[in-house]
């Protein structure tokens, strides 16, 4: 009979901070920029050199530590971590070994458990008999900075080094080994993605690298408590990659102890085009990169005001923000999950309700056009540029009949790309609603004498014939007839040309 095993998940989260400048240096941090634009002899590890702490960097990592329910030290370090890779200037990373800013914390997740559903986030209103709870405990999160990125020649003759992102401040949340599938793995860093986004430490970009993921991952007997051999996936970059490479790694290790063959601790790279993994190099311990305090760092201190302070900026949170909107709005809960999803989609929301904004007529356009744009342009609502104000006056725009759905859409549009004001826009475009009711019915007429056969469609019983003279007159108008007033206008005309027929 064959073994059943038990799969053991331990992550590393690599965060990106958004700081505007880097951890011990003045240089900024902007993502994008043409390479080693933003070095200076600090990141760039020249001899003599002093770095110095960016304060905001430690307010940061506190209060990621505080919303994930750690314990905050009041007394940590900086050390040495010396390794030698080209992508390192200094030959050693400046982080936190022996005393970190937080440990010992936890956040709950909730995850589907039936593997058929895959591993796409699933809305918490959605009512899912497999929908579990539970906490995944955070063994600690330091702060450390990042290293430069190599490029590497598509024919494999050289590789070029940036160091722009060397000295880029990070923090790193390293879980326990509490998660067991994909799901989880999944649901865990949603939840961290949001913490960070709504506190605004972090925009957790995937695809800029600003939020990176090494997984650790171990097989052992079902029953057992001691951890198997684990290996280390190193800087996956989406979550589709993180779910296929856990299943490959997982199946990998099965095959190995189901033939008699051990696992080796060692990291691995995830291949996204060939979907397989392969080994790097064995799997380094604490000593083999021999820590220790750094030198040139003093310890911090942190005081109970500090602390204090920051405790009680922290934001309301989505899932708090859910349960309030449910109370306050006559919303479907399908909404609120969607726009409480996102710190600027909530806030934007918010924002043109108090402005006087019926909270349905915010989320149809949040829900609608925006998320449409969003997708279309690949962006995500941090990218948002429209103001709150200028949302509620195309709402108003569209409630005064000013203007029609289409041309609503329109004007939306360039208010999304330009956040242009909307009420200025339909002035100077000429784009208000044809209000003359003599004007509309002498296009109305004409539109009833071009499309005789329409009109004897309309008397013979056939409704749809009204909605094709709807639309001409729309065109006749330049679609800025008010579609119910022309809808209006034709009835009355066509019920002269029913009585007389």
């Amino acid at each position: 009979m064959a073994e059943k095993y038990e799969t053991v998940i331990g992550l590393e989260v690599h965060v990106e901070l958004a700081t505007k400048t880097k951890i011990f240096c003045g240089c900024s941090t902007a993502f994008g920029d043409s390479p080693n634009s933003h070095t200076c002899p600090i990141c760039l590890g020249m001899p003599g050199t002093l770095p110095m702490l960016n304060g905001r960097v430690l307010e940061y990592a506190v209060a990621a530590g505080i919303a994930m329910n750690c314990d905050i030290s009041r007394f940590c370090r900086f050390d040495r971590k010396n390794y030698f890779y080209p992508d390192n200037p200094q030959n050693y990373q400046i982080s936190q070994l022996y005393l970190p800013i937080c440990r010992d914390g936890w956040v709950e997740i909730e995850f589907n458990e039936d593997p058929a559903q895959g591993v796409e986030k699933l809305s918490p209103s959605m009512k899912n008999p497999s929908l579990r709870t539970k906490k995944v405990g955070i063994h600690e999160i330091h702060m450390e900075e990042d290293a430069g990125k190599l490029v590497h020649d598509d024919g494999g003759d050289y590789t070029l080094i940036d160091y722009n992102r060397a000295g880029v401040p990070l923090i790193e949340i390293v879980s326990e080994p509490d998660m067991r599938t994909a799901q989880e793995v999944i649901a865990y860093l949603e939840k961290l993605r949001r913490i960070l986004q709504y506190l605004g430490v972090s925009d957790c970009k995937l695809q800029e690298g600003s939020m990176r993921v090494d997984v650790n991952l171990s097989l052992r007997k079902e029953g057992t408590k001691e951890l198997g051999i684990r290996t280390e996936m190193k800087n996956l970059g989406s979550f589709h990659a993180i779910s296929r490479a856990i299943e490959s790694e997982r199946q990998r290790q099965q095959a190995l102890l189901e033939s008699g063959r051990e696992v080796v601790q060692e990291t691995r790279r995830w291949d996204e085009g060939k979907e397989t993994s392969y080994a790097m190099r064995s799997k380094e311990n604490a000593r083999d990169y021999r820590y220790f305090p750094d030198p040139d760092l003093a310890p911090i201190c942190i005081s109970h005001g500090f602390w204090e302070k920051i405790r009680a900026a922290q934001p309301e949170f989505c899932w708090e923000k859910r349960k309030r909107y449910k109370a306050e709005y006559d919303i479907p809960e399908y909404d609120i999950d969607i726009i409480t999803d996102s710190r600027q989609m909530a806030e934007l929301f918010e924002a043109t309700v108090a402005l006087g904004s019926q909270p349905k007529k915010v989320s149809n356009w949040l829900m609608g056009e925006t998320l449409r744009l969003l997708r279309e342009r690949n962006l995500d609502p941090s990218d948002i540029r429209f103001t709150p104000e200028n949302l509620a006056k195309l709402i108003a725009l569209t409630e005064s009949r000013t203007i029609n759905s289409t041309v609503a859409k329109e004007v939306f549009e360039i208010m999304f790309t330009e956040n242009a004001d909307p009420e200025m826009y339909v002035k100077e475009q000429r784009l208000a609603m044809v209000a003359d009711e003599e004007t509309l019915r002498r296009t109305a007429e004409k539109v009833i004498r071009e499309n005789p056969k329409s009109v004897q469609d309309y008397i013979r019983g056939k409704d749809r014939a009204l909605g094709y003279l709807v639309g001409q007159t729309m065109i006749a108008c330049g679609g800025k007839a008010d579609p119910v007033g022309a809808s209006r206008l034709l009835k009355e005309l066509l019920q002269q040309e029913v009585n007389e027929a």
